[in-house]
């Protein structure tokens, strides 16, 4: 999750008063906060729906709506927003009776423009705070790689399609066996695109309870049914200008599909109990290790939903079919495991094992077998006897099959590969093994490749 960029304060003014509503326009109005203006209580209404808002000015009185009736229903409307009075004197009584129904705070008319300044950026302070702590429980504790390890053809080939990817808004459907790093991809894709410094929220699809599903990602009103009593905003109005991450999505109820089509299509979704569609803008990022085509075929995935989010499709192979990254991956966890003490090794047995081993798990099951070798390491190195049984105890022929090679035979294998790509252009090939041409050339000499 990111959040570092400084969004504009979205500052809603409802006031009938013209000469108020230009003042502060005018006066607070600029880079740091966009003021939008409404003088009725159904104008403030329509520019909710349309626009995410985080402090909204009100007056109290208003030709179409009483003050503290409409404070509720925009506190409804918008559960996130502060709501900042402003009042007459003769209305102090009503003032804190609103302060008692949520209101943020209440100035007076006729209002200093430097306290008004300062209430506003302290009642955004509080949303911001409150948004930061729904970002938290909707992010990724563990953040993972920032890119996919790797420098096989297949990790060369998701790199460049990341590349590509990432400056679209386009929706993007990530597929793969468990533990291929379809949440990596997804972060990277998140990360160098224009939103990377807004929200990033992930929900794995599966965790979801299938009566609340709706409530969870469209958010709910005030009522809407037993237990609602408040209105709460979902998912989608927390991934607002950011990328909205929803890992298996192949788990989510299919009566729920139709309305996350109806989001991809328009960027328009309705919370449940509420009547009115809301705008929001959001890219989308689907994971999946589920054949969809063959769910759409069994009916159990909506077609029209397959073909929305399978615009741009990146399919991750399993780590036994990039075998070759297999002694990159080690070496970066053994540096990012082993940070705060003793640097570890593996025995080149251990690397025969490793690279024997069929790894159903995939990148994270290789993981775990390195932070358990480090946890059982001796004198700094890990030996067989480190590993899981279900990797020392492969049928002989596994591991006496050609798969069976040293850290040095790959990385010599490897080398030969690029140099054939690039037509021996040396200077080419120390780019893309990223080394300088000085290192090539001594593993050149070093195995007999000059």
């Amino acid at each position: 999750m990111q959040t570092s960029r400084i969004n504009p304060i979205q500052l809603l003014v409802v006031d009938d008063e013209e000469s108020i509503r230009r003042l502060v326009q005018r006066e607070l109005g600029g880079p740091r906060r966009t003021v939008r203006t409404a003088d009725t209580g159904q104008k403030a209404f329509d520019l909710i729906r349309r626009h995410q808002v985080d402090v909204i000015l009100l007056d109290l009185k208003l030709p179409d709506a009483d003050g503290l009736d409409l404070l509720d229903r925009l506190r409804e409307a918008s559960p996130d927003a502060e709501v900042i009075l402003i009042t007459g004197h003769g209305n102090i009584d009503n003032a804190v009776e609103a302060m008692k129904r949520g209101a943020y705070d209440y100035i007076t008319k006729p209002f200093d423009l430097d306290r008004l300044e300062v209430v506003v950026e302290k009642a955004f302070q509080r949303v911001c705070l409150q948004r930061e702590n729904r970002l938290l429980r909707h992010s990724q504790r563990n953040v993972p790689p920032s890119h996919l390890i790797g420098e096989s053809q297949v990790v060369q080939q998701i790199h460049y399609l990341i590349d590509k990817v990432a400056p679209t808004n386009v929706p993007v459907l990530i597929t793969g066996e468990s533990g291929t790093g379809k949440d990596v991809v997804a972060h990277a894709i998140h990360n160098r695109s224009a939103r990377a410094d807004q929200p990033f929220i992930i929900k794995n699809c599966g965790n979801l309870q299938k009566e609340l599903v709706r409530s969870e990602l469209f958010g709910y009103c005030k009522g809407a049914f037993t237990g609602a009593t408040a209105s709460q905003e979902g998912l989608l109005a927390l991934a607002h200008l950011g990328t909205f991450f929803l890992d298996e999505i192949g788990e989510l109820p299919l009566e729920v599909q139709a309305s996350m089509l109806r989001v991809l299509e328009k960027q328009t979704f309705r919370r449940v109990g509420d009547q009115q569609e809301r705008q929001v803008d959001v890219r989308f990022i689907f994971a999946t290790n589920r054949n969809l085509a063959e769910e759409v075929k069994m009916g159990r995935f909506h077609e029209a939903l397959f073909h929305r989010i399978n615009v741009f499709h990146i399919d991750l192979l399993p780590l036994r079919e990039r075998k070759e990254d297999i002694p990159i991956l080690v070496d970066f966890y053994l540096e990012l495991l082993c940070t705060g003490r003793s640097p570890c090794r593996v025995s080149k047995e251990v690397m025969q094992y490793l690279m024997a081993y069929h790894w159903p798990g995939n990148v994270r099951e290789l993981r775990n077998v390195v932070e358990r070798g480090i946890i059982l390491s001796e004198n700094g190195w890990i030996t067989p006897k480190a590993l899981p049984k279900e990797l020392t105890e492969q049928k002989v022929e596994e591991r006496e099959g050609p798969e069976i090679v040293s850290l040095d035979d790959v990385e010599r294998q490897h080398i030969l590969k690029v140099l054939e790509q690039v037509n021996h252009n040396r200077s080419q090939a120390a780019e893309i093994l990223g080394i300088g041409r000085k290192t090539l050339y001594r593993k050149l000499k070093e195995y007999n490749l000059a």
